[in-house]
């Protein structure tokens, strides 16, 4: 009962260590291993849950908990499709298991299946609601832009614990978000008034002064929430956001430096303090700064993501590459990184190298158009099998049908399949694309359709096209090739 009080008030260490000692005591009590369990894989304690759940479905195989503590354990191991599996399985045997429905929506969410976690999260609510469910479908419907679902969603953690300002303030983002200015006042200041000591309803104050323009107001809430959570990235972020605004840059950045001397071990006050630098592409600051915000948290991707920005920008391109591998490592479901590696790998012309980038990536998210598209113009550049280039390039024109790179994918893996009259379409339509997309002039995709009208047997076009070539660059990296194509040409 201590451990459960401990639980209870959020007090997670003690909790722990009541159970520790309980366990040592009475390592066979099921209801003991069980809570045990959960509390370790709240401290990230992987190893020694996976030891005592291993032990708990040695005796009872066929456990539910104990199945779905090893989902969990999946899933902190970097396997969610095996946590699918595994909770699914869990699920058809017990199909009104609300927790069992609730680590299947992590699961898919890990996965990048979020609609059907979304579905998972909100089976779990109808059978048994949780906060955390409720947390869980709340950052899915703000991430879906549907703040219908969420303003629903904080209705629902009010009627849960109506004297918690978690749901108030949750709903008072989703109405500010639809304009329902009143309503979110009403409910931002319910917040305070319940829970004065929390930030919760000051960073929703300021973030509400905020869209009506109150910038010195705003300012004054976001400072309110600081100063009663140190440690509240949003309401740093909202107080950036307004120095910004306001075109004080100094202020902004002096802001990011005084909440990290007040809370020098949150990564994501360095990160902030990276995307200022970024802005005033200051970059070895930023570099510094990012640096510290991975070294702090691993799992930080945006933070990695933003350093490899900073370091490509530098022109520290193997530095950049360094960072993908190491942000992969530390973040194996993100496929970005591979995808980021792969078009480092081509700016040094190693392609062999960003071909095996963007294999990697498709093998995380399969069918990404942008990773389908690089994928199939390196195949296509290193002679590959244009077999396989063709149906990458399709799925990329599918998704992205006003991208010009695209659709020269698409007509060069026609061309090098000798399906030339497609391939002139397709090469037409990214010059098209190119012109209502107001990009520059380029000489690649003259390059490409003078190819394929070289290769259907119309070489006044061709010359054309290869004379444009040389128009718009004298030096184009393959402008010797060119002038040869132009000799061969029989007009």
């Amino acid at each position: 009962m201590l451990g459960d009080y401990y639980f209870i008030s959020g007090d997670i260490d003690q909790a722990v260590a009541e159970y520790g000692s309980l366990y040592h005591d009475h390592p066979k009590d099921l209801i003991v291993e069980k809570n045990y369990i959960q509390l370790l894989l709240l401290k990230n304690r992987v190893d020694e849950a996976e030891k005592i759940n291993q032990a708990v479905l040695k005796s009872y195989p066929s456990d539910a908990e104990g199945l779905t503590y090893r989902g969990e354990i999946q899933m902190a191991r970097g396997k969610p499709v095996d946590a699918v599996q595994t909770l699914q399985s869990v699920l058809s045997n017990n199909p009104s298991m609300p927790a069992g429905h609730y680590q299947l929506g992590l699961a898919l969410a890990q996965t990048g299946d979020l609609e059907r976690a979304a579905g998972e999260w909100r089976e779990s609510i109808r059978l048994k609601p949780t906060i955390e469910a409720y947390r869980a479908l709340a950052l899915y419907e703000l991430q879906k832009g549907d703040m219908k679902g969420m303003e629903q969603v904080g209705a629902g953690i009010i009627a849960l614990e109506p004297g918690s300002p978690d749901g108030y303030a949750m709903r008072s983002l989703a109405l500010m978000t639809q304009k329902q200015f009143a309503g979110a006042e009403q409910d931002a200041r319910k917040a305070v008034e319940l829970a004065p000591q929390s930030g919760a309803g000051y960073l929703e104050m300021g973030n509400l002064r905020f869209i009506q323009r109150q910038f010195s107001d705003a300012e004054n809430w976001f400072k309110q929430a600081l100063s009663r959570d140190p440690n509240m990235t949003d309401a740093l972020q909202g107080l950036v956001n307004v120095y910004s605004f306001e075109k004080k840059p100094q202020e902004a950045l002096a802001a990011a430096h005084q909440q990290i001397a007040i809370s020098p071990n949150n990564s994501t006050f360095y990160d902030v303090l990276g995307s200022l630098y970024l802005n005033r592409q200051d970059y070895p600051n930023a570099v510094s700064a990012l640096k510290k915000s991975v070294e702090l948290n691993k799992t930080n991707t945006d933070a990695y993501l933003k350093l490899v920005r900073a370091q490509k920008a530098m022109g520290a391109v193997d530095d950049a590459l360094a960072t993908c591998v190491n942000g992969s490592r530390d973040n194996p479901r993100e496929a970005t990184f591979f995808m980021l590696a792969g078009s480092l790998d081509e700016q040094k012309q190693d392609l062999t190298s960003a071909r095996k980038s963007y294999e990697s990536a498709l093998q995380i998210k399969p069918d990404d158009p942008l990773t389908s598209n690089n994928l199939a113009y390196v195949l296509l550049e290193t002679r590959g099998n244009a077999d396989i280039a063709l149906p990458l390039a399709q799925t990329a024109r599918r998704a992205l049908p006003e991208v010009s790179n695209v659709a020269d994918t698409l007509g060069w893996a026609f061309y090098q399949k000798g399906v030339y009259s497609s391939a002139i379409s397709m090469l037409q339509e990214a010059l098209k694309l190119s012109a209502r997309n107001k990009e520059p002039d380029n000489p690649l995709y003259h390059y490409h359709l003078g190819m394929a009208y070289a290769a259907a047997g119309q070489p006044d076009k061709a010359k054309q096209q290869f004379e444009r070539v040389l128009q718009i660059d004298p030096k184009y990296s393959d402008a010797d090739e060119v002038r040869k194509q132009l000799r061969q040409l029989k007009l």
